[in-house]
């Protein structure tokens, strides 16, 4: 695209010379020309040592980048220049946001213009909910953004995923975002202490001490998004609870932000009484991964069955995380794609050997 003198782009016709492009065109090449403002938005759009145009190389390995001053000269396949304009334009807008571009922030965008969702990439990856300890946290994928104005929009949530999704830290980060606002007076966070059991007896201290191991991620998350001097402090007036799910029982639990993790840990029977506990002015985010059930053999696990019990009931959500959705190391979310593949294999082995009247192995 060249500039014209209203300032708007516009492709170039074949073979149309433009300052910075590649001396020729070749037939069935596409050729575009991108202008930044200046070198300073062109260094945070590509990155001070073209991290950023690296990968989008890596991404593109048939297409050609030539830089010239304040131009990228863009030449490849018809097919894929386009994507990288509109890549390059959510670039600049999240640049325009204050937002540092790495590549897993590129990784995230060329999901997001692949999801081919209706809502613009760069304003699902700017959607702060919180800023704390000179950080801010936000969803990073579509499902994510889903998951986070699902928790808006109802009072009784489910986010169900593998590790690394993020559907425990954003509903925390939700909770602590309504608290601050003065929507509920207090958190309480829960998860079942299943490895507990009989071997709980054996571990030293008080029964705190004891149960504290099983809630250590929920206190590792709150130390992100609240100063950890506030936290005993907060803990102490009871403005935030971090309990086992056995402490839930007989309670009604009044203007609260309520958050049940390992949910899928958790019996049928668990379930429904952590779902009752539900009073006025309160929301429940309920999270888990049906395929990390840790209950003993033959125990039925609340969170796999709750979605028959409650689906189309009003005010009750269900979002879904993918391995897509992993937000740790890249290479956690293609190990979880490599799990779900093989169950879906061993699975499908166990069919064809049932239908074939033999017993699975």
């Amino acid at each position: 695209m060249t500039e014209s003198s209203n300032g708007k782009r516009r492709s170039l016709s074949p073979g149309e010379p433009s300052a910075g492009e590649f001396p020729h065109t070749l037939p069935g090449v596409r050729t575009e020309v991108v202008y930044f403002e200046d070198s300073d938005q062109m260094v945070q759009s590509l990155g001070s040592h073209d991290e950023a145009l690296r990968f989008i190389e890596d991404e593109f390995p048939s297409v050609n980048f030539h830089v010239r001053g304040n131009e990228l000269s863009i030449a490849g396949p018809p097919a894929d220049v386009p994507r990288i304009m509109r890549l390059l334009e959510e670039v600049r807008g999240l640049v325009a946001r204050g937002t540092v571009i790495t590549p897993d922030v590129l990784r995230q965008l060329v999901a997001l213009l692949k999801s081919q969702s209706t809502q613009a990439p760069v304003d699902i990856l700017t959607h702060d909910i919180l800023s704390s300890r000179g950080r801010t946290i936000r969803p990073k994928t579509l499902n994510q953004k889903s998951y986070v104005d699902s928790i808006d929009d109802n009072t009784v949530i489910f986010g169900i995923g593998p590790a690394g999704t993020g559907k425990t830290y954003l509903a925390m980060a939700k909770a602590v975002q309504a608290l601050q606002q003065k929507e509920v007076s207090r958190i309480i966070l829960t998860r079942p202490a299943v490895e507990a059991g009989e071997r709980l007896g054996f571990l030293p201290g008080t029964l705190s001490d004891k149960i504290d191991p099983y809630l250590r991620p929920l206190y590792d998350a709150l130390h992100d998004m609240i100063d950890p001097e506030s936290i005993p402090r907060l803990m102490a007036a009871g403005t935030i609870e971090v309990a086992p799910l056995a402490y839930m029982r007989g309670r009604t639990l009044n203007d609260a932000f309520i958050i049940l993790d390992e949910a899928q840990n958790t019996t049928p029977e668990q379930m429904k009484m952590f779902l009752t506990r539900l009073g006025f002015g309160s929301k429940m985010v309920v999270t888990g991964d049906i395929t990390q059930v840790d209950l003993p053999t033959g125990t039925r696990s609340g969170l796999r069955i709750v979605q028959e019990i409650l689906t189309g009931i009003d005010d009750v959500s269900f979002s879904v995380l993918d391995s897509t959705d992993v937000v740790r190391h890249r290479l956690v979310g293609n190990i979880v794609k490599a799990y779900s593949d093989w169950d879906d294999l061993q699975a499908r082995r166990i069919s064809r050997v049932r239908e074939s009247g033999g017993a699975p192995v």
